[in-house]
């Protein structure tokens, strides 16, 4: 009774603050409100009841076990609810997707009753979530005779739970609302700072917007004044959903606008309709995806281009744009999905068929891509137990071969993993289910990846992963009362799932919060490796990665498999040769200018591979490149390396692991000793020259080429957030890259941040050895400004321990984090100091510490976007430059932006880099 009378107290705690109910998914809840369902006279009977029908978790939460156990009671009589008839009993299994209720199904299905079982099948029939469990049991009745059990698999082999579902509907009316003008960053829909809610979704959603609750409130009336009508939510003059995946922003975006996927499972709605001048970001378009939604390339606003062909540019030197057509807020348009085009009244605005391929419209109609792959998966097992031919009832999957033509880098990795396809040698824009080597979840979706392998009645990881990782990375600034309360209990759900954990739930080994993309780069062992994780940075620079949603992460994780199209391939080479003073980082930001610059200010990048032919740099170096293209807003990107520069990459990776076996992270699978064994393997292929490294062909086919003079890059390149720029969808893009002569000298820096995932250990060693270069040439370091150093990983702080270079920072250092005390409260005030943090994401996440509202940050980190690392003042707007570690450190002791001569003095007679283009012909 306890129990229950805090989940009251709990209740009356939420209303204060507008919530619902928080939904049930434990065991102990649960089976009190059970008891009080059964006692008849209980004061709270109704109550129960009404917790019980409409408001549990489904899936494999110990809630659902329970009342899966429930419903079968009721249905073979043993318990009597006259408000829960046996019919109903089965509709409330209907609607739990898969683990406890298939198996209460399957037990019902194959009892002796035949009436109940025959109702038990129908249920059955319109389930996908079944695993190798349920399918062993069906498979065993059939054998032994079962005409049920043939009945079921019978069904499955004709896919009657996607068959029978209603068709889309021919024209879906919306109304627009502009949610901002200018790329649109998911920490709109769902901000870091709420990264903490995301698992509580009515919580999460009162976020929306950054909590603008005009916003909020402005569309609540638009969907009053449009009761028949969806809202379709656009980025104007942007692109939408750039920065991440972020299941939790469509998670919003489905609550605020979207259709309830179940009466009785509250606050999970599906199919949102997203919209953006440019497009949807493509991993935010994946995750748009898993919830039957649809999303949008307007191209209301076009470049303007003269009769040459060659882009108008206005005096600043901008691409001039005319509008095509309008959406401002409140304009009603109609979708149809037979004609796939995009009407106004009667007028035909846009052809759509992009956002209406074959495969998007299954997902559409299943209500997410989940059970469209689960389905697939079921329906070849059907058939492979009757013995049949897979009947073409899904679209076929798109085959694009073309004879004669070469591959890509991108198109030869997906040939190598797919499965399931006809055997032809595969080219871009074939759809392709494909095997997944490596997984990585980190802290702040790894609930929600939880939580949706519990709907998909996941217990245990596909034995085709060769290895998957929980980071704790982005919690780790602050080890507050929200962490503490979170992350354990992720740590140890992921841990019996069968991932290596960042922190050990039995506490054997040390927590470890390293920036979960470092340490996917250095598990991932294999240069043909497909990778998923859940951010937009798993970008490794060996084999392909790709960023996914909490559950594309989640699918990965179950089913050891990936779906998507193969994509086109932008393919960047360099000549010329880099200046002494300079970092590779500038080479970076240099590929995105001068790609803008070749193509007339289109991003021919956006929504393809870049094929980087990287040859000399090591992972860890070039990861900065592969890093960055999330920033150019790249689906993913390929290193192209030379021969011993991947075998030198590979025993720097071999060695990490095996520190990470040293300390205890392995498990009872010896998975990380799985990929040492893989690494050595690959390792003595390369030097036998029994199969070379990754190389495209020569006569591969690319959508561009994009070639980088490294002579032009004279100087720091710095991305600059525009915070004041007259036209506000020029603020916040990546695409503004300055240098630093454009400062002057003269801007003042109130905070720098050198870490995140776009650092290595050579900044660390860069950071040192300037250190000591200022020391000798003014005879003392004082800082005008603070500077945050939050290394990537443990590793990288013991190797430089082991060099000497942690001595050189310690002693300029005013704080250094320690681990047996770690910082209970985010830091919300800097001094002129440098801050030696914990490994971790820190500044870059902006989900625990910023810099101080109105700061002007130089960092090296990934994301400049509004409020994501430091908000806006009354008095100012905060902004944050991105640059290299020499930059960064250069700005904090100077307080201001330095001059090219001050530059060059503080990096002399340090090696920034030692990339220089590869002399060797990177092709087959």
């Amino acid at each position: 009774m306890s129990i229950y009378k805090d989940y009251l107290k709990q209740i009356e705690e939420r209303k204060t603050k507008g919530l619902h109910p928080q939904p049930i998914d434990g065991a102990d809840l649960l089976s009190a409100i059970i008891e009080q369902i059964k006692d008849t006279e209980n004061e709270y009977r109704e109550q129960s009841l009404n917790f019980f029908i409409y408001n549990v978790l489904p899936g494999t939460t110990s809630a659902a076990v329970v009342k899966a156990k429930f419903l079968k009671e009721i249905i073979l009589g043993e318990s009597i609810v006259p408000e829960i008839s046996t019919d109903f009993a089965f509709e409330q299994l209907s609607h739990m997707k898969g683990g406890p209720s298939v198996k209460v199904l399957l037990d019902l299905a194959l009892g002796a009753d035949e009436v109940i079982a025959n109702k038990a099948a129908k249920v059955l029939k319109t389930q996908v979530f079944l695993y190798e469990a349920d399918t062993d049991r069906l498979e065993e009745a059939f054998n032994n005779g079962s005409s049920i059990a043939k009945d079921i698999i019978e069904s499955y082999a004709q896919a009657e739970f996607f068959t029978k579902l209603p068709e889309i509907e021919e024209e879906i009316e919306v109304v627009t609302y502009i949610a901002g003008v200018g790329d649109i960053s998911t920490d709109l829909l769902s901000p870091g700072g709420d990264a903490h809610s995301r698992s509580d979704r009515e919580l999460h959603g009162q976020c929306m917007f950054e909590h603008n609750k005009d916003m909020q409130n402005e569309l609540l009336a638009l969907k009053e004044q449009h009761p028949d009508k969806r809202v379709m939510l656009i980025a104007e003059k942007g692109t939408m959903g750039v920065g991440s995946s972020r299941m939790s922003g469509v998670n919003n975006v489905a609550l605020w606008t979207g259709i309830p996927s179940s009466p009785y499972v509250p606050f999970i709605n599906i199919a949102p309709v997203i919209a953006g001048t440019n497009g949807i970001a493509p991993i935010f378009l994946t995750t748009v995806g898993v919830t039957g939604g649809i999303g949008l390339d307007l191209k209301n606003w076009v470049i303007q281009k003269d009769e040459k062909g060659n882009t108008i540019v206005d005096e600043d030197g901008e691409p001039v744009l005319k509008q095509m057509y309008s959406v401002e807020t409140g304009t009603v348009l109609t979708i149809n999905t037979k004609e796939k085009k995009l009407y106004h009244g009667k007028t035909e605005l846009k052809d759509i068929s992009a956002a209406f391929t074959p495969q998007k419209m299954e997902f559409m109609k299943a209500g997410g891509s989940y059970a469209v792959v689960f389905g697939k998966k079921l329906q070849t097992f059907a058939c492979k137990t009757l013995g049949i031919e897979v009947p073409q009832v899904y679209a076929p999957s798109k085959e694009v071969s073309i004879e004669g033509q070469g591959l890509t880098a991108v198109e030869k990795i997906f040939n190598k993993n797919a499965v399931g396809t006809s055997g032809a040698t595969l080219h871009a824009g074939s759809y392709v289910r494909a095997e997944v080597n490596i997984v990585g979840s980190q802290d702040t979706t790894g609930l929600m990846t939880s939580q949706e392998l519990e709907m998909m009645a996941a217990t245990v990881i596909s034995p085709i992963v060769d290895g998957a990782y929980q980071s704790g990375c982005h919690t780790a600034s602050v080890w507050d009362d929200k962490s503490k309360a979170n992350i354990p209990r992720l740590m140890s759900f992921m841990n019996d799932f069968g991932l290596i954990t960042g922190r050990d739930p039995k506490g054997k080994y040390f927590p470890m919060t390293d920036v979960i993309h470092k340490v996917l780069n250095d598990i991932t062992v294999g240069d043909w490796d497909i990778i998923i994780g859940g951010d937009s940075h798993t970008r490794m620079s060996k084999g392909v990665a790709f960023g996914a949603d909490s559950g594309t992460v989640a699918l990965a994780l179950a089913t050891g498999e990936a779906s998507m199209p193969i994509p086109e391939s932008v393919k960047v080479t360099f000549k010329g040769q880099m200046k002494s003073y300079m970092d590779f980082r500038d080479v970076v930001h240099a590929t995105q200018q001068q790609m803008l610059k070749q193509f007339g200010g289109e991003n021919v990048f956006q929504g393809r591979v870049i094929e980087v032919h990287i040859g000399t740099l090591t992972a860890d170096e070039a990861f900065t490149f592969t890093d960055w293209t999330a920033e150019m807003k790249a689906k993913a990107s390929i290193c192209i390396s030379e021969d011993d520069t991947l075998i030198e990459s590979l025993e720097i990776a071999k060695g990490r692991i095996q520190i990470m076996i040293d300390k205890g992270m392995d498990n009872d699978k010896q998975v990380l000793k799985g990929l040492v064994e893989k690494a050595e393997t690959r390792i003595t292929e390369l030097k036998t020259g029994i199969k070379p490294s990754l190389r495209p062909d020569a006569d591969a086919v690319y959508h561009a080429e994009v070639i980088i003079d490294l002579d032009e890059i004279a100087e720091p390149m710095i991305a600059d957030p525009d915070v004041n720029n007259d036209d506000v969808s020029k603020r916040y893009t990546h695409d503004n890259i300055r240098p630093l002569s454009y400062y002057g000298g003269t801007k003042k820096v109130d905070l720098g941040f050198v870490g995140s995932c776009m650092v290595h250990k050579g900044d660390m060693k860069i950071l040192a050895q300037m250190l000591k270069n200022v020391e000798a040439q003014n005879g003392k370091v004082e800082f005008k400004a603070p500077l945050v150093v939050a290394p990537p990983t443990y590793n990288i702080v013991d190797e430089l321990k082991e060099e000497g270079d942690w001595e050189v920072l310690q002693k300029y250092s005013g704080f250094e984090f320690d681990d047996s005390a770690p910082k209970g409260l985010a830091r919300t005030k800097y001094e002129n100091l440098l801050y030696l943090e914990r490994p971790g994401c820190n500044l870059c996440m902006g989900n625990q510490e910023k810099a101080e509202p109105g700061d002007t940050v130089m960092a090296t980190s990934t994301r400049l976007f509004q409020g994501r690392v430091v908000k806006d003042s009354g008095e100012k707007k905060g902004e944050s430059l991105l640059s290299s570690t020499p930059v960064v450190v250069l700005s904090t002791i100077l307080g201001r932006t330095p001059t090219m001569a001050e530059y060059e003095a503080a990096v002399d007679g340090i090696v920034l880099t030692k990339f220089k283009p590869s002399q060797k012909q990177l092709v087959r």
